[in-house]
Formats: C-alpha cells, sequence, structure tokens
C-alpha cells in the first residue's frame, strides 16, 4: 500500500487507561487502507489544565495510511465514540483521545483539523513516545522533535511497563 506517514497521539485517564490505549492501538490497524508501523511504549503523565482527575497513559503510533487528513481524523473520532469518548469540558477526564499529530510533512488548518497538532512541541508525553519510535522526526514549522523536548523538561513522564 502507497499511503502517507501520519502519526497519532493516544492517552487516556477512564476505565482502565492502559487497556483503552492498548485497545486502540490494535483498532488503528484495522482502519481502512490504513497499518500501523510502529507503535511507543506506555508512558504515565500528570493531567494538564484540569488538575482535578486521574494521570494519564499516553502512546503514539506510526501509521502508514491512504486516507486523507480528514477521513484519518473522522476515523479517530469514531474510536473515540466507540470507546465512550464524552466531550463536558476542555481537558475533562476521558476514556480516550487520539489526535493526528503529524501527516507526512503537511502544514495544514482547517476547523477542527491542525496539522500539526498545535499542542504538541509543547507536550512532553507526546514527544517522548514520538521520540522514541521516530528519532530523526522533525515537526515542520517547529523543528526537530529533540530540541522541542528540551523545553519541556520540568513535565514529569514515567514510561511504564
Amino acid at each position: 500500500m502507497a499511503g502517507h506517514l501520519a502519526f497519532v497521539g493516544l492517552g487516556s485517564n477512564l476505565s482502565g487507561p492502559r487497556e483503552q490505549v492498548a485497545r486502540a492501538l490494535r483498532a488503528l490497524g484495522g482502519l481502512p487502507h490504513t497499518r500501523v508501523l510502529a507503535q511507543s511504549s506506555l508512558y504515565r503523565s500528570a493531567p494538564i489544565g484540569f488538575l482535578e482527575q486521574p494521570d494519564f497513559i499516553n502512546a503514539v503510533a506510526k501509521l502508514e495510511t491512504a486516507l486523507s487528513p480528514r477521513a484519518l481524523l473522522d476515523a479517530l473520532l469514531d474510536l473515540e465514540h466507540e470507546c465512550g469518548r464524552t466531550r463536558e469540558f476542555r481537558n475533562a477526564p476521558r476514556t480516550l483521545d487520539l489526535d493526528v499529530l503529524l501527516y507526512d510533512d503537511l502544514r495544514y488548518h482547517e476547523h477542527g483539523l491542525t496539522i500539526p497538532h498545535p499542542q504538541m512541541h509543547l507536550r512532553a508525553f507526546v514527544l517522548r513516545p514520538l521520540l522514541e519510535i521516530a528519532p530523526d522526526c522533525v515537526i515542520p514549522g517547529i523543528g526537530a522533535v529533540q530540541e522541542a523536548l528540551q523545553g519541556c523538561r520540568q513535565q514529569e513522564l514515567e514510561m511504564t511497563t
């Protein structure tokens, strides 16, 4: 399958977060015209924004996909919904959060979809797992993931087994 290279961020802090992320990683490979090329380890991170909630389990997956950016996002939103995701307020606890982080070297914005993900360069829980599976990765308009991660040193992140 000739396709596009995309990176997807995964996170959960409700209803068995480790299992939610593991299930979502498996489900990504079942998306139409998509295969998982690599997946990071799982990482535990503290919440950002709304702090009165459990820690998150996060990961990043590297995909090859023939889906367009919008079709990929729509498929991810469907997976979130299947896993019971509700959107009560910004940064609320969630069963599953799936984000298109990167799609080839595209810089793109439309309603509800910005690539690269607009906050990814500020989040250790995205950068460290991304660096694990794509050590030479560059965020278009930002720079090397390794350099962006240096700006997130104060954010605690723990690899889990």
